[in-house]
């Protein structure tokens, strides 16, 4: 290693200028310190308590930080989403202007996402839940599984992560639909696209999993007249954000039987109120927003060639647009 630089894998990245801070409730900052200074021992990596010169922060590593949390920053250079989600940074309207948002694109919480996706697939496919129940009642009740293929799975979003979970779930011989705004191609998945084409995904699915970006054009898209149309008894899946859906509606439709089942890893609000009735519903699987997390260790290849791409005047790459909001 050569003065003045820093060796990541086979390449060797010039020693950033400036420091990074770290925001999260979260997040571990003593795994990300030390992951990031792994990958670049000479970047300045500060807790957001630490910084008493903001002039000096060049890069910021954040996860729903405060309003105004940007503000004293005048040389920030990038700001780094601490996860895949963005819609708590560009639904906000004090970014600076200019300065570029990356989001996490780590293949481990692709993998994460896929995995929880296929165990909740299966879990209503093959009819846990109701065994669950039937358990819970001392009840020896047997159903007879079905063929993968009978199950119609519809993957609301494919972006990289939909993508990757809709592609695992063919692989398991399920009939699967995808849909998202603009048209895909992924192999062994029937796509849809555009709103014209929404309602008719929903109304053949036998389980419906949620994996859109929250924005101004997706919130509240699973209101109660479309979660109708999905046949009675489906299943809901959502790893996606909870204000994509009317969760009245949703719990409304499950006391009734409409929706047979659901996995829930995301809310309106959380962490989910204890008096939520949710918690109580028998078919009804709560996790706590823990489908696909960034990992230290595997995440910071990523953020350290970001930094080094911007300290030498690149664009970074994984780049969000803020007025779509993904």
């Amino acid at each position: 290693m050569t003065s003045g630089n820093t060796a990541i894998g086979s390449a060797t990245l010039a020693a950033p200028s400036g420091a990074l801070v770290f925001y999260s409730q979260f997040d571990d900052f003593t795994a990300w310190k030390q992951a990031l200074q792994a990958r670049m021992p000479q970047l300045r990596i500060l807790h957001e308590s630490e910084v008493d010169d903001p002039a000096a922060i060049h890069y910021a590593l954040a996860w729903k930080p405060p309003t105004g949390f940007f503000d004293p920053m005048p040389n920030l250079r990038l700001i780094i989403n601490l996860g895949a989600g963005v819609d708590s940074l560009v639904g906000r309207n004090d970014l600076p202007a200019g300065v570029p948002i990356t989001r996490i694109t780590d293949p481990h919480m692709a993998r994460m996402m896929a995995g929880y996706v296929l165990f909740a697939t299966l879990r209503h496919a093959r009819d846990i839940p109701w065994f669950e129940q039937a358990q819970r009642r001392g009840e020896w009740a047997y159903r007879h599984p079905r063929a993968p293929e009978d199950t119609r799975v519809a993957v609301l979003g494919l972006g990289e992560l939909g993508a990757y979970a809709a592609h695992e779930l063919q692989r398991q011989g399920f009939t699967v639909l995808g849909w998202s705004r603009s048209p895909r191609q992924i192999e062994g998945v029937q796509c849809h696209a555009g709103m014209g084409a929404l309602d008719t995904v929903i109304s053949q699915a036998d389980i419906l999993v949620i994996m859109l970006p929250l924005t101004p054009q997706t919130r509240g898209l699973l209101d109660q007249a479309r979660l109708e149309k999905l046949p009675r008894g489906a299943a809901l899946i959502n790893v996606a954000r909870g204000a994509l859906v009317d969760q009245a509606a949703m719990m409304t439709l499950l006391q009734s039987g409409h929706i047979g089942a659901a996995t829930l890893d995301v809310f309106e609000r959380e962490p989910l109120p204890g008096d939520d009735p949710l918690w109580a519903m028998d078919n009804v699987l709560i996790t706590p927003h823990l489908a696909s997390v960034a990992i230290p260790a595997s995440a910071a290849a990523q953020i350290a060639e970001n930094i080094a791409r911007v300290s030498r005047g690149d664009a970074p790459t994984n780049q969000i647009d803020p007025s779509r909001g993904y």
